[in-house]
Parts: structure tokens; C-alpha cells; sequence
């Protein structure tokens, strides 16, 4: 028996096999059918899927065997790697000096006939073999051969899919670990300035309401400029506080309410202003969904419509309407309508649509954001339609 010696790129070898993470794993359907594909054409008993480790041939698939490893140095598929663009074909073992005297030849499982593809790499790298074995010498065919490899290339490709989508798996979670440690960067920082803020805004809030008559016109007009500065920036704080709460606390929002609730709600906050009229059209008696999520977008979506509208008589309409999905969600307004400029950008942190509200207060950017996000968190989605001047309709769904 010769034993096989080992390639001069074998360092190289190795580390290009284990980067691909299937040594020691458990079978996979893919594997297998291409492992019993491969015997069916070839018309052998035995068929595998072998990728030769340092001290080891491992079987990722087999048919017709039930061990799941050999040594190395008695692997024919340890051979056939050192020449990658070569299928190694063996008609009878028992004949051949490197392999008449191999305990699997002469012993069990008395391999006489083997024929392997080498498993290579982009890198012309041999990882192993797809092969079919006999006890009984054979020959294979022009189209045998090919075929064996045509199954060689597709195992090939389902292992270099297994490495890059563990690269993608890689590449998601460092994304994640960023984004967590971006936000909690963020919460920290807007939650540590609220308190310096408030003191600015206090003390301003003191020197304007007790000792503006001892200053000039223009040391007054600034100091309201401060305080509106201080409460545009409380604002922004407050909104960016709530935005990161979301990922902790949208898991407890699952709790239904009800259409008379829902109403209400609404009509407290927006009802008492004369120029607006809100209209509900809201089908089921209860909601049996995250009810303050669906909250929280209503006020939100329905706040802007108001704070946007260019008209003297604001008209909001709110629909909901259960279907076998869940719930389908409107929100319609026929305010001044948002230019197609923006509407790429609505939904991201700090975009706005509009320079400032009704009431000359500049948006911050973060509570369009916040909707999407929290649709998005209990499996939402949302999208909106909207005419210069005609006005913007919001739609999202919510699960049950």
C-alpha cells in the first residue's frame, strides 16, 4: 500500500476546508441527494461525499456505508486530491501497488472499483471528492464520467453557498452589535443632556418671566430664542428617548382595545380644536391587536396631519377593517400633501418633509421614523400615498 502524501499547498488546503464549516455536521438533504444520484448513474453500491481533513477522510453524505470517517492514510480520495482537474479512476483496486494491500480492500468493505472528482475550489483548492466505489471492478462510460462531474460541480456550489451565507450570518450580526451599541450611544447621550437642558430652559424660563424689564428689547428676544431652541431640543431628546424604547418595549404592547376606546382617545387629544374634523370609520367593536402600538401610530400620523395642514378646516379620516391577515389601517388627510421629493426618505431618522408646522415649530425628523418602526416590530408594514395640495393618505396592517 502506498500511503498518500500530503499536497505542498496543504496548509493553504486546510484552512480553506475548515473555513466552509461543514466538517462533523449532520446530514443535509442536499448532500445526500447528490450523494445517491451519483451511485444511481454510476451504477455502484457505495457513493460519498468525502473531505479530507489533516488525519481524516469525513463523509459529509454516503450511500452504502456505514462508517462516517477514515483514516487518512488509507483514503483513495486522499489521492485523487493532489491532482484537482483529474477524475481518479481505479478500475481494480486489488491490482493497483497503491491499494492491493489496503485493509479496505482486502478487508470490509473490500473495495475493488473506485472513481472520485475532486471537490475544488475557486482557488483551484482540492477539499475532497464526490466518488463512487464497488466491491466488483468496473469501468464507466464517456457520459458516466461526466455526469459524476456535473454532481462534483454541485456539490461544489452547495458549499460555497453554505460559506457565503455563513459570511452573510457574519457580516448581519456585526451590523446588529453596531446598530445595538450606536443606539444605546444615543439613548445614553440623549437621556444625560435632558437634565442640563432643563436647567437652561428653567433658568431662561426664570430670567424671562422675572427680570425682563431690566433688559433691553433685544437681550428679551433672545432669551426666547434660547427657550424655543431649548424646547425644539427637548423635543428632538424626548422623540429619540421614545425611538429607542421601542426595541425593549414593543413586545409588551400586545394587548387589544376597543373601537369606543380607540375613539376616544383620539377625540381627547385632537377633538376640542374647532378647525379640525376627525371622521371614524373603524368596523370591528375590538381591535385584538397591540392596541397602544395602533395608539401610538394614530396619534402620531394623526398629529402630523393636523400640524401640516394648509387648510382652514382640517379633515382627518381614520379607517380600520379586519380582514384574514389582520387589521388594514388608514389614516387620510386633506392637508397640503408632501412633495415627491421626499417620499424615498420619509420614513428614516431625522428626514423631514416640511421646513416647519402651522405653528412655525420646525419637526425633528423622528416621529415618522418611530411609526415605522414600531409597524415594522409586531410584523407591519405601512405605505402612503400622497398629492401636493390634495393631501396624504397613511395605510399600514397589524397582525392579530
Amino acid at each position: 500500500m502506498i500511503i498518500p502524501e500530503k499536497p505542498h499547498n496543504e496548509s493553504e488546503r486546510i484552512k480553506a476546508l475548515r473555513s466552509y464549516g461543514v466538517l462533523d455536521t449532520l446530514s443535509e438533504k442536499e448532500y445526500d441527494q447528490l450523494t445517491a444520484i451519483a451511485s444511481q448513474i454510476c451504477g455502484c453500491k457505495m457513493s460519498l461525499i468525502s473531505l479530507v481533513d489533516e488525519d481524516r477522510q469525513w463523509f459529509k453524505a454516503r450511500v452504502g456505508l456505514d462508517v462516517s470517517e477514515t483514516a487518512r492514510e488509507l483514503a483513495f480520495c486522499a489521492h485523487a486530491i493532489h491532482e484537482p482537474r483529474k477524475t481518479l479512476v481505479v478500475p481494480d483496486a486489488r491490482l493497483d501497488n497503491r491499494f492491493h494491500d489496503n485493509p479496505l480492500v482486502t478487508g470490509d468493505p473490500h473495495l475493488a472499483f473506485y472513481a472520485g472528482v475532486p471537490l475544488v475550489n475557486e482557488d483551484g483548492l482540492s477539499l475532497g471528492t464526490l466518488c463512487v466505489l464497488d466491491s466488483e471492478p468496473k469501468t464507466l462510460t464517456e457520459s458516466q464520467l461526466n455526469a459524476l462531474n456535473a454532481l462534483a460541480e454541485q456539490v461544489m456550489a452547495l458549499l460555497e453557498l453554505r460559506r457565503s451565507k455563513m459570511a452573510l450570518e457574519r457580516t448581519l450580526g456585526n451590523l446588529e452589535e453596531k446598530n445595538r451599541e450606536l443606539e444605546q450611544f444615543a439613548f445614553i447621550a440623549a437621556h444625560d443632556l435632558k437634565s442640563p437642558l432643563n436647567g437652561i430652559s428653567s433658568l431662561t424660563d426664570v430670567l424671562i418671566d422675572s427680570h425682563s424689564e431690566m433688559l433691553q428689547q433685544e437681550g428679551v428676544r433672545m432669551l426666547n430664542a434660547i427657550r424655543g431652541s431649548s424646547q425644539q431640543l427637548s423635543s428632538l431628546i424626548n422623540g429619540l428617548l421614545d425611538y429607542y424604547r421601542l426595541d425593549s418595549a414593543y413586545q409588551e404592547m400586545a394587548s387589544p382595545i376597543k373601537r369606543e376606546e380607540l375613539i376616544s382617545q383620539v377625540m381627547n387629544l385632537f377633538g376640542g380644536d374647532s378647525a379640525v374634523e376627525l371622521q371614524f370609520f373603524i368596523q370591528p367593536d375590538a381591535i385584538n391587536t397591540h392596541g397602544p402600538v395602533l395608539l401610538q401610530v394614530l396619534l402620531n400620523l394623526v398629529g402630523n396631519a393636523i400640524k401640516y395642514s394648509d387648510k382652514s378646516k382640517t379633515i382627518v379620516r381614520l379607517e380600520v377593517e379586519e380582514n384574514k391577515e389582520g387589521y388594514r389601517v388608514v389614516v387620510a388627510d386633506n392637508g397640503a400633501g408632501i412633495d415627491s421629493r421626499f417620499h424615498d426618505k420619509l420614513f428614516e431618522l431625522f428626514e423631514t418633509a416640511s421646513s416647519s408646522d402651522r405653528f412655525g415649530k420646525r419637526g425633528n425628523g423622528i416621529g415618522l421614523a418611530t411609526v415605522k418602526k414600531l409597524v415594522s416590530r409586531i410584523g407591519g408594514s405601512i405605505r402612503f400615498f400622497s398629492e401636493l395640495g390634495k393631501g396624504t393618505t397613511f395605510e399600514f396592517t397589524m397582525p392579530r
